[in-house]
């Protein structure tokens, strides 16, 4: 019957228990002590950490309890002179495209390693053809390559091709390094009928495979809003505000100069790092496309040194016609700044016509000889880019050099 099937269970349970309970009990072993994870990180070697005390601290945070690992945090005096076996520093990758190699170099020079290997060239009609020439599976890629004049097009469509063929090749992650963006300028509508460029460069970057980018000055913030993937801003006038600081000008002489209304935030943040300088604005008006009128100035200058600070030069008329009226108000030194010499023509002419004292440019854009002139300066934006690159890759703040 049931309720004796269920007695006999019951009994069968009862005596499998008093038995267990009989027996000696189990002792687990010991297990062994958990040892303390150290997160290996990026160390060049050229010794970046002795340069940069931020990067050194930045190291030693990622040091997870080494307290009870028993082990000291990383520092430069104690780092092992050989990296390669470094499981971290193999999966930083840094790419060239054809745009600007110069740059490229100076980047890895700042990093302590080698340029990856890759294959780029044209076919006979003039199609792109990209090859990664070592593994990069599961490794954290850096694409190198400004979408700079004179061959936009060519620049922004080779980038496309490089970021595909990395993610085919299983990275596990695709960093676009920018310095100069182009079509950035084309980030509104002014009038109907019109395409946003900007953010159709965007979404091209975006759908081919890259999951963050590097720019450096775009010409307008907003444009950071047209991507869907992160995005981090370096401020190339950091490297211009260090080379004027190394002047040594009287401070009370100081004004900076904006050369329109829109460029008033950039301007007033230079001038706050700069002594604390005055603030000077030119007030003109764009009549077309390259084209502008200068109609106003808003602010004194009378015997001081006016710092005209600008994203990028491209023709040169706007920025020399505010430098004259400068002249006839009386300044008695006028310095043109701007991250992107891009010196559509006839700008070389214009810049070198006397009207400045000295201008000072960065290589965002590659520098030819054809466009020199006696009051050139160029300063390099190669270790900025490295630094960013290093702590992008270590998951470090890259805010260091906000103004």
């Amino acid at each position: 019957s049931v309720p004796a099937r269920v007695g006999n269970a019951r009994g069968a349970l009862s005596s499998r228990r008093a038995a267990s309970a009989a027996r000696a009990p189990r002792v687990r072993p010991a297990r062994p002590a958990r040892q303390g994870l150290k997160v290996e990180a990026t160390v060049s070697k050229d010794n970046v950490f002795a340069k940069n005390p931020g990067s050194l601290e930045a190291l030693n945070n990622l040091t997870v309890d080494s307290a009870r690992a028993g082990s000291p945090p990383l520092t430069s005096a104690s780092a092992p002179d050989d990296f390669s076996t470094m499981p971290h520093k193999e999966r930083l990758k840094v790419f060239s495209g054809s745009a600007h190699p110069e740059l490229s170099d100076e980047i890895a020079n700042y990093l302590g390693m080698d340029l990856g290997g890759r294959v780029i060239k044209k076919f006979a009609d003039g199609e792109v053809y990209v090859q990664i020439q070592e593994s990069i599976r599961g490794c954290d890629v850096f694409l190198v390559q400004p979408t700079c004049p004179p061959n936009v097009n060519d620049n922004l469509m080779e980038l496309l091709i490089m970021i595909d063929a990395c993610r085919r090749a299983s990275c596990r992650s695709i960093t676009c390094v920018i310095p100069y963006y182009g079509y950035a300028r084309a980030d509104r509508r002014t009038s109907g009928r019109e395409s946003i460029a900007a953010k159709l460069a965007a979404n091209l970057l975006t759908e081919a495979g890259a999951t963050r980018i590097v720019m450096l000055d775009i010409h307008s913030l907003q444009t950071i809003g047209y991507f869907d993937i992160p995005v981090d801003h370096i401020y190339g006038e950091t490297v211009i505000l260090d080379y004027l600081t190394s002047k040594d000008f009287d401070p009370d002489d100081l004004v900076v100069v904006s050369p329109d209304v829109g460029g008033v935030p950039r301007a007033r943040a230079f001038a706050k790092k700069l002594c604390d300088a005055p603030l000077a604005i030119i007030d003109k008006r764009r009549t077309g496309h390259n084209k502008a009128e200068v109609m106003n100035l808003i602010g004194e200058v009378d015997g001081k040194v006016a710092i005209v600070l600008d994203d990028m030069i491209d023709t040169g008329g706007t920025i020399c016609a505010g430098a004259k009226m400068l002249r006839e108000r009386g300044a008695k030194e006028v310095y043109a700044c701007a991250t992107h010499a891009v010196f559509s023509p006839p700008a070389v002419e214009r810049l070198g016509s006397g009207v400045f004292t000295e201008v000072i440019v960065t290589n965002s854009i590659p520098h030819v000889p054809e466009r020199d002139f006696p009051q050139l300066t160029v300063l390099s934006v190669g270790n900025l880019l490295g630094e960013t690159i290093w702590r992008v890759h270590n998951d470090t703040p890259v805010s260091f050099n906000k103004l």
